[in-house]
């Protein structure tokens, strides 16, 4: 386990694709493709090679024993103006763990993938190389994405040697790998590890979002002449919902696994000093792990909203934006996984994702666990992204553990299949 290689090769590719404003590793762009140029370097360091499926991911294979396979990965991709950490992290970690199995033949084998435009930062579909390979991208829901130079998502693609109606091979392609676990080191890009001052944490899956936009509509009038109890104020309909649904989260919310509702965008009309706003449409994030809490969060809201409208005498409506369903991961991986982090580091939280990751998409596929570490002020997507080094390494060491202990885990599970096997062959 060489922790200190995982963090210099990652200052090593954040001095190459960064400025000072941060990681500038736009997926489909020139700098991402150098950064993959760069990585594809040091997999030749260790006798391997970069295969690239029809959704642009990045596979790199260490055949063991058994055909039975461990996948290890994150992404390369990073935000305008990102941290150096967000990814790469996960890529770099998973490469060291290819490292340490170089050497002997691993009873299983080893597959390192670097998703494709995890962050949809360009044209704002995230996910977008997972989501391929797991089947569950809608071709047409982004084949007239554009980014915001008018460059079509078609073309990125194609500049990238992807073709857009192809991109689903890359399904057929993981259906033909005999996955037993996918795991994913990343960091947290929250407060909650550095608010217990622990290193790292283990994750217990993603959450679900329920994604809305909400359109109050009242009518304008002059701010001046109209008394307050004729208005039909479109904002403060919308305004008292907002603060509602932040209610709604805190009655929902558990210990440990916490839920989150956002309102991120506010439009009001006719947006003038002495109007009294006509209309206003807000957005709706709302984030729970358990699907019947998200589920009733949502009608909370719905109720919340009919309140408000009625209290202003305003009509609202919802619009839907997307959704996706909350994803648990694998109860054996989390507890291998913490085993890994209380040998590092002595405790092992849990906690749940909020943010998405590619390893959500992988859920339906196989067994799937992520791993946290420590994010210094929460904060990430943002130049300032850091985690200590000390954290980084014991999450680093910790991650590798947990490498270790899957490979043996799916090893040990293959060996015991094949003597079941054969007991039912030979009849005894």
């Amino acid at each position: 386990m060489n922790a200190q290689r995982v963090i210099a090769e990652l200052r090593e590719l954040a001095s190459r694709t960064g400025t000072a404003d941060g990681a500038q590793r736009l997926a489909w762009g020139p700098v991402w493709r150098d950064a993959r140029e760069w990585f594809r370097g040091k997999v030749a360091e260790l006798g391997l090679r970069v295969d690239t499926d029809a959704a642009g991911n990045n596979w790199v294979t260490l055949p063991g024993t058994s055909p039975k396979t461990v996948i290890v990965g994150s992404h390369l991709d990073s935000v305008p103006n990102g941290g150096w950490l967000d990814g790469a992290l996960g890529v770099m970690a998973a490469l060291e763990a290819l490292r340490m199995h170089v050497a002997t033949q691993p009873p299983v084998t080893l597959k390192l993938v670097d998703w494709a435009d995890e962050e949809g930062a360009r044209f704002g579909r995230s996910l977008l190389g997972s989501a391929a390979a797991a089947g569950s991208l809608k071709i047409d829901d982004v084949r007239e994405l554009k980014d915001r130079q008018g460059t079509r998502l078609v073309d990125a693609l194609a500049e990238n040697g992807v073709v857009l109606d192809q991109m689903l091979d890359a399904h057929r392609a993981l259906k033909t790998i005999d996955a037993g676990a996918y795991l994913e080191l990343h960091i947290e890009q929250g407060p909650v590890l550095e608010s217990m001052q622990k290193s790292t944490g283990v994750v217990l899956g993603t959450f679900g979002v329920e994604r809305h936009m909400l359109r109050f509509t009242g009518q304008a009038a002059h701010s001046g002449s109209t008394p307050i109890p004729m208005r039909r104020d479109a904002f403060l309909a919308a305004a008292q919902t907002a603060l509602e649904c932040r209610e709604i989260a805190k009655r929902h919310s558990k210990p440990g696994a916490g839920v989150v509702c956002t309102v991120g965008i506010v439009n009001v009309e006719p947006k003038i000093v002495t109007a009294v706003p006509g209309v206003c449409e807000i957005s709706l994030d709302q984030r729970a792990l358990d699907p019947h809490v998200l589920a009733a969060m949502l009608r909370d809201a719905h109720d919340a909203s009919d309140r408000a409208a009625r209290d202003n005498n305003v009509a609202v409506e919802w619009r839907d934006l997307w959704k996706i369903n909350p994803r648990p991961f694998d109860p054996a991986l989390v507890q291998l996984c913490e085993d890994a982090v209380r040998e590092e580091t002595g405790e092992a939280p849990r906690l749940p994702s909020g943010p998405l990751h590619d390893a959500a998409e992988m859920v339906p596929h196989m067994p799937v666990v992520m791993m946290f570490a420590y994010s210094s002020n929460g904060l990430s997507h943002c130049k300032e992204e850091d985690t200590p080094r000390e954290h980084l390494e014991r999450t680093i060491c910790a991650f590798l553990r947990l490498v270790q202990k899957t490979v043996q885990h799916v090893a040990h599970n293959e060996e015991r299949k094949g003597r079941e096997g054969r007991k039912e062959t030979t009849g005894l």
